[in-house]
């Protein structure tokens, strides 16, 4: 393991404890305290690659979490992980509960573009310029979202909104 690299993991771990040590002492409900210690266990997990065990600490964390703004969270990062596996249709599903929970998640939308773009691009490259425009349609409905959401945060998002001209003059005030 290059050295840069062992550093930056014992700084994970280093924050990871003192996060737990924190979360401990604080003044919350035991069962938040848990579906926290649960998230971070598989946000680490995922750091490291280790998906199987993150997803399985994200569906802990979502059995205790009540707060909604965190639930979606949680759903984006296993959204992530489901995406990165190549499940897109798993990914999207769960970026659409992600929303749901929590609707102010530009990079869901993003993520959702991404897969909807990619298919465009496929379905074009097979000859079927119908069924790539309704996939490059679905891409600008959800970036144009996204792009409101966190202005100036996807410049690369707004320029190909613009250069196809999908994306509508309001989104980049």
């Amino acid at each position: 393991m290059p050295r840069s690299q062992n550093k930056d993991n014992f700084l994970d771990k280093a924050f990871t404890k003192m996060a737990e040590g924190i979360v401990k002492v604080m003044p919350i409900a035991s069962k938040e305290k848990e579906a926290y210690l649960y998230y971070r266990k598989g946000l680490a997990a995922q750091n490291d690659g280790d998906y199987s065990e993150a997803l399985e600490y994200y569906e802990e964390s979502l059995k205790l979490e009540d707060n909604q703004v965190d639930r979606g969270e949680t759903l984006k990062n296993m959204a992530i992980i489901y995406m990165s596996n190549g499940d897109e249709e798993r990914a999207l599903n769960t970026y659409k509960k992600a929303l749901g929970q929590n609707p102010k998640q530009p990079s869901c939308l993003k993520n959702m573009g991404l897969i909807y773009e990619k298919r465009g691009r496929i379905a074009q490259r097979n000859g079927n310029q119908d069924e790539g425009d309704i996939w490059f349609d679905q891409a600008a409905e959800v970036w144009s979202k996204a792009v409101r959401l966190y202005p100036g945060g996807y410049l690369d998002i707004e320029n190909w909104l613009k250069t196809t001209g999908r994306g509508n003059v309001d989104v980049y005030l």
